[in-house]
């Protein structure tokens, strides 16, 4: 019985499910986010969070040298364990905890599972630009200020007030890039290599034809050499003009990216 065991084992032994968080977790410190289904993001992020806070422990050199060696443990790659003490420890330095946010993104055709993206809260550009800098906190007191008044908005300027945050929102939103990984068939390698070619839109991919996305993925270091890329466009049109159902019923039909 497991009674009062919380610990989802994500269907597997402790010793495959201990490689898939440290993978996961060095994924995550190398690009700051990842999808994957919501249920290993869940499990990531208790497993990532306690090494984020050793990178605040350096008080003197033995201590940095053994958190090294106690990251180093979990993760067991050094590029993960440099970037964590040289670029993301600096980063979140400010940070009480927290280090991680997830947001979810719906259901995963074909299997039914539910995706989420994880990220590291202080590497968005977006949502990070109201970061309080490193400084010392203010003093506490416990003395009451009868004399500060708090100013209360009218109605005019809070209606205003919230308007002026949706526009920007909005702003902000259409600037975004979108998720070419919605594309069967493009993981987030190729949708990298595409970004890196100037491809960010849904819009930009379907204006390429298959000959041209191919020679753009041959020329990169990334292995492509399986990859169709017959129906990209096709489908990158179908979401560019906002038609998920009939893009998800392709998909269904799809296998790889390729028609089945």
């Amino acid at each position: 019985m497991r009674h009062g065991d919380k610990q989802n084992n994500l269907g597997r032994k402790k010793a495959h499910r201990d490689a898939l968080l440290s993978n996961l977790a060095a994924q995550l410190i190398t690009h700051k986010r990842i999808v994957t289904t919501l249920a290993k993001a869940k499990e990531l992020r208790k497993y990532v969070e306690p090494m984020i806070t050793k990178t605040k422990k350096n008080e003197s050199e033995a201590q940095i040298s053994h958190n090294h060696r106690l990251v180093f443990s979990f993760l067991q790659n050094k590029l993960a364990v440099k970037e964590l003490f040289t670029v993301v420890g600096p980063k979140i330095n400010a940070r009480p905890g927290g280090y991680t946010r997830i947001i979810k993104l719906g259901i995963r055709p074909g299997d039914n599972a539910e995706k989420a993206m994880i990220e590291l809260v202080d590497f968005n550009e977006i949502y990070g630009k109201g970061i309080a800098s490193d400084q010392e906190p203010a003093k506490k007191t416990r003395r009451s200020r009868a004399t500060t008044t708090k100013k209360v908005d009218s109605p005019v300027e809070t209606i205003a007030h919230a308007n002026a945050i949706t526009e920007a929102e909005v702003v902000e939103e259409k600037s975004s890039k979108d998720d070419l990984t919605k594309v069967e068939g493009i993981g987030p390698k190729a949708a990298e290599t595409l970004n890196a070619a100037g491809i960010t839109t849904f819009a930009e991919l379907a204006a390429k034809s298959a000959d041209e996305i191919k020679a753009i993925l041959d020329a990169s270091e990334g292995q492509f050499n399986a990859v169709v890329t017959t129906t990209w466009a096709h489908q990158a049109q179908l979401a560019a003009d906002g038609k998920w159902d009939e893009l998800n019923t392709l998909q269904d039909e799809l296998k790889g990216g390729k028609e089945a």
